[in-house]
């Protein structure tokens, strides 16, 4: 019998090649998409899953409640939670804290920067990075030993023997023999610590019993509690000796900046619970913070796809049932059960899937290099052995048989001998199942479609926007700790150059204060440290009072700038002469001059309040250099040349601004190019499922296109006959989708500070696409069906 059923399903598809071959597609596209987002939810959910001390492990975070009751959540510590915590509390069985840095690294006459990393001596054996060579107990003991991956070894010495090797650091001012004292291997793909370079962690004895470093935060602390710990309990111990152990040091807090409470409080983090947490997430160092939305929209998108690929199979499998009627006729009066013919389309329906799971593992293999590239990961079918992937497929497999032949097998044999064999049997009924299927269809497409718009429009916006500033033909270049002499002397070497315009120095990163307004109203602000040609090189316009000036020698150490939104915040009419004081040393200062918002960083921040100073207590970070356009070459060769002179024992590093600005906006451009993708698959299975129903409905109406043709019926009319239906269905799919996909697109817009407006062409333009992608599907079958000769249609009776 089963014998028999595979010739039945190879014999159809050999003789249905096109229906076949659609079937399939679909299926394939289908299963690709919703095998590649369980590769990704896998890896997502499963992220740092491989260290060993997973149930146990904790990060210590913070917490900061503001006067005005805003919570700020953060994974920042200083050097003395993880120590005072382990040495007072019995379930912390031990800490590791971990910081990022950057050091020069010498190799001949080269110097390049590094990331490094700082840890504790602990570090390898309480986190599960295996080591190629070295003792996971003793590599950080030494305070000049350094611990680097395979591809570091390798790239430094031209092999992962290094044991003993010496790597040349930059500390302080000079470079320094470091000794290597373990090769680990290269750190998994999903890890949220990512690390080159490890080195030792110093503590002097002064920070480690300054009271005052229970508020700094700048690295992180993890833990590793007691199997019986409970990591609320152990918390809560963890704030109330905090309490007691800093308790001098609040009350002068609180004295000083005139507070009853503090606000701060501390608790615990799983740490497996890191890459998705959107309260305190994989801030630097750690790294590849994601948003478990991306997993939800993700899964969402592949589920549909795949439903949709089942409905298109359903609809062309009772399509076709009109040619296979005398067969389950025939088959039905030689004895065929309705139990053994469901066996047989189901079976049919599982042949079609197993051919289609079989192909989207070649899809897949083929398009994951590109789905990496999207998605920022670095996923391989080799993820596909993993035990609880390979049951998902299986249950992708038997699902998908289920849904896509289970309608199918219901229907075809339900069908009546006697109709069937006697020629009497016609598909009846109005195929409400059918017609809602399609509606389904192309509500989601619209939905996808109108997403994709409103995705693209936005991230158009964000990268055209005006920023208040110029950013063209502007090269940054780095340099930590310039000091004011040094600028002077780097710009003044840089002018001599024709093609350099202007140069102007500023501090690296945004530096975040706390200062004094209107008496002791505290404003949170942005501290930037400029020089006079700084807001002229950006064209950064002055709408009240004047810019810094050397006209006036005080301008560097009584007055300031600010932005704006600073004077918004303050509540100030006439800012001009307005005093700004410290909370560390109650320095007055004196506002001279307003600068209007620009968007110092990316749209998707609202303009925070910002403070422009030239005090010769702040040192630069960087040399912003203003060139002529189309001298790139030249310009970026003298500036390097002109660095290594004046600073020959750091490291060159440039970026053009422009770029930078678009950088900042990468997520956005991959998820447009995500939903883009989708739109497009969705869009065309659902087309697949149109034709599909177009073909139905042409074999139900065959004899009457040819009665209507003997009558005088046009090809223009019959085919206006056969769409208009379904552009109907193609409407009612748009009245559904139009105002669902308003509500989401808006609702995803309102978390931008800055947005497009939805205006009503957006909508219209893409009902006037898929009415238009419709009329297209449909109209191939339909002029096919009018263009026949109707003595053929009128012989099928």
């Amino acid at each position: 019998m089963f014998t028999n059923f595979f010739k039945t399903t190879f014999r159809n598809l050999r003789n249905n090649k096109v229906y076949s071959f659609i079937n399939i597609a679909g299926l394939t596209l289908g299963m690709a998409c919703a095998m590649l987002i369980l590769l990704y939810v896998n890896d997502e959910v499963s992220y740092d899953a491989f260290q060993k001390n997973t149930s146990v492990l904790y990060r210590i975070n913070r917490q900061i409640t503001r006067p005005n009751g805003d919570i700020d959540k953060s994974g920042y510590t200083g050097y003395l939670q993880g120590p005072r915590f382990a040495a007072n509390i019995p379930e912390v069985k031990a800490f590791v804290r971990y910081q990022q840095g950057e050091m020069n690294i010498q190799k001949g006459v080269d110097i390049r920067a590094q990331q490094v990393f700082l840890a504790d001596t602990n570090f390898f054996s309480v986190f599960s990075f295996p080591l190629i060579a070295g003792n996971v107990h003793t590599a950080l003991q030494q305070p000049n030993s350094v611990v680097i991956t395979e591809d570091l070894a390798k790239k430094e010495f031209g092999t992962t023997d290094a044991i003993g090797k010496l790597i040349m650091f930059k500390d302080g001012d000079n470079f320094n023999p470091y000794e290597v004292t373990a090769v680990a291997k290269n750190c998994p793909q999903n890890s949220s610590i990512q690390f080159d370079v490890v080195m030792p962690l110093k503590v002097s004895k002064e920070d480690a019993g300054n009271n005052e470093n229970w508020f700094n935060s700048f690295l992180n602390t993890f833990v590793v509690l007691t199997p019986q710990a409970d990591a609320k309990m152990t918390g809560d111990k963890m704030q109330r000796f905090f309490l007691t152990d800093a308790a001098e040091t609040i009350k002068a807090i609180q004295q000083q900046y005139n507070v009853k409470d503090i606000g701060l409080s501390f608790y615990l983090q799983p740490f497996s619970a890191i890459h998705l947490s959107q309260d305190a997430a994989a801030e630097t160092p750690l790294v590849n913070a994601s948003n478990p939305v991306y997993s939800y929209i993700l899964s969402g998108i592949a589920v549909l796809i795949l439903l949709i690929a089942c409905i298109n199979f359903i609809n062309l499998t009772v399509a076709r049932s009109v040619k296979r009627a005398k067969e389950i006729g025939i088959r039905k009066v030689v004895g065929s059960s309705r139990r053994q013919l469901m066996v047989q389309f189901l079976g049919e329906s599982f042949v079609f899937c197993l051919a289609a799971f079989s192909l989207s593992i070649v899809v897949v293999e083929v398009v994951l290099p590109v789905f990496n590239q999207l998605c920022h990961k670095s996923l391989s079918l080799a993820y596909l052995l993993d035990v609880k992937l390979v049951a998902g497929y299986v249950l992708l497999l038997m699902v998908t048989s289920l849904l896509a032949g289970l309608h199918s097998a219901m229907v075809l044999s339900s069908y009546q001998p006697a109709q069937t064999l006697y020629a009497r049997f016609n598909l009846s009924g109005k195929g409400y199942l059918q017609k809602s299927l399609v509606v389904f269809q192309f509500a989601l497409a619209s939905f996808l479609i109108i997403a994709t718009f409103g995705i693209f429009l936005q991230f158009d916006y964000l990268t055209t926007q005006p920023l208040g500033y110029d950013d063209e033909n502007i090269i940054t270049v780095e340099k930590a700790g310039l000091t004011q002499k040094e600028a002077a002397l780097f710009r003044q070497s840089l002018l001599r150059h024709a093609d350099i315009i202007d140069a102007a120095p500023k501090n690296s990163g945004y530096a975040g204060n706390t200062l004094k307004v209107n008496g002791d109203s505290p404003i949170n602000i942005i501290l930037q440290a400029v020089d006079t040609s700084y807001l002229s090189l950006l064209k950064i316009p002055i709408v009240q009072g004047r810019n810094f000036s050397s006209q006036f020698p005080s301008d560097s150490t009584k007055s300031v700038l600010v932005n704006e939104s600073f004077v918004k915040q303050a509540g100030w009419e006439n800012p001009i002469g307005e005093q700004i004081s410290n909370y560390d040393n109650n320095e007055k200062l004196t506002v001279i001059g307003v600068v209007k918002n620009y968007h110092f960083k990316p749209l998707t921040h609202a303009v925070e309040p910002e403070l422009f100073t030239m005090s010769p207590q702040n040192n630069y970070g960087m040399m912003y250099i203003k060139i002529r356009p189309g001298s790139e070459t030249q310009s970026l060769a003298f500036i390097q040349q002109t660095f290594r002179q004046l600073f020959p024992l750091d490291a060159y590093a440039y970026n053009f601004l422009d770029r930078k600005n678009a950088a900042a906006y990468e997520a956005e451009a991959r998820w447009k190019q995500i939903i883009l993708l989708s739109a497009m698959l969705t869009i065309f299975i659902s087309c697949i499922g149109l034709f599909g129903l177009s073909v139905l409905s042409a074999e139900k109406r065959t004899k009457e296109i040819g009665i209507r043709k003997v009558l005088g019926a046009s090809v223009s009319s019959i085919v206006s006959i056969l769409s208009t239906d379904f552009l109907k269905l193609i409407v009612i799919s748009l009245v559904i989708s139009i105002p669902l996909a308003w509500l989401a697109t808006d609702s995803w817009l309102q978390h931008y500070p800055y947005r497009i407006t939805l205006s009503w062409w957006l909508f219209a333009s893409v009902a006037f696409l898929v009415m238009l992608i419709g009329l297209f599907t449909v109209s191939f079958q339909s002029i096919k069906a009018a263009v026949a000769n109707p003595v053929q249609s009128l012989k099928t009776e």
